[in-house]
């Protein structure tokens, strides 16, 4: 009799120990339980720790809870100016509503993951190059309204979505280039002619200066013969009024200097002696000899 009664005992235990095996559960903090019984799920939604299920009848199902990060793989299409271009991105979305996540959608990575596809083309038809180049915050918030207006239902929630990288074809990056480099020579061009607008006024302040003030002409001269000479040049050259050339060119052409030399005034007179002398005579001028 104790012997059936330490046989049934173990057995009990045994069973119980199976039991507890294979009823005994452990969630972990960042997932959520949702248990299926029978087919039917339970509204309880199990927290975080150890857990009990009727084994056979229920099915537990986890949920993870943390922020999923899905790259969408590179998407081919033609902007709003024709152009084709390669635009792929990444999504950070999480399960808000795990009910929803299991029993709305048969997988809701691959659904989310389809939806950002297609969201992306879309994207990529109604957008410019300019956009997609230059303005991608804006993008960006549009991207993720798309994915997360269906998302919702499934118990997901879309956190972020970015634009990763836009590949361009080669001849349009070359296009782009010139572009570029025209528009820097257009203001590289701008600038030197402001440049020199601002030269010239400060040049004819200056000029205006020196006109009325000469000695300052000629201080400037000197200060440009030596910074001249500060550079060990063995020619220098010194500027000379032409005035000065065109007395020295009439000076050659003339066989009377001094006539020329003499003023105006003196060189039409005619000699004080010429004029005392007779009419058909003619007066010598005495030498001091005889």
């Amino acid at each position: 009799m104790i012997q059936e009664l330490i046989t049934a005992g173990i057995a009990s235990l045994s069973a119980g120990a199976v039991y507890f095996t294979a009823a005994a559960r452990v969630v972990k903090q960042y997932e959520r339980g949702v248990v299926l019984r029978l087919g039917r799920v339970r509204d309880a939604v199990r927290p975080p720790g150890f857990t009990m299920i009727v084994p056979v009848v229920d099915r537990l199902r986890k949920v993870n809870m943390q922020i999923v990060t899905l790259p969408v793989p590179a998407q081919e299409g033609i902007t709003r100016d024709n152009v084709t271009v390669r635009v792929d991105a990444v999504v950070y979305f999480k399960v808000v509503d795990p009910v929803d996540a299991i029993i709305r959608v048969e997988d809701y990575r691959f659904a989310v993951s389809q939806m950002a596809q297609t969201s992306l083309r879309s994207i990529i038809g109604k957008s410019d190059l300019d956009d997609l180049l230059s303005n991608r915050e804006k993008l960006n918030q549009g991207l993720e309204l798309m994915i997360d207006s269906p998302a919702v239902g499934w118990g997901v929630h879309v956190d972020r979505v970015e634009i990763k990288d836009v590949s361009l074809p080669e001849t349009m990056k070359r296009s782009m280039a010139r572009q570029a480099e025209a528009a820097r020579d257009r203001r590289a061009r701008v600038i030197n002619a402001d440049a020199e607008l601002q030269a010239s006024k400060k040049l004819a302040e200056a000029a205006q200066q020196m006109a009325d003030t000469p000695s300052a002409l000629q201080l400037r001269l000197l200060q440009t013969v030596v910074a001249v000479a500060a550079e060990k040049n063995s020619t220098l050259v010194l500027p000379f009024p032409v005035e000065l050339l065109r007395f020295l060119e009439k000076a050659q052409q003339n066989p009377n200097p001094r006539q020329d030399a003499l003023p105006p005034a003196y060189a039409q007179a005619p000699p004080p002696y010429a004029a005392a002398a007779p009419p058909g005579r003619h007066r010598v001028p005495e030498t001091g000899g005889r």
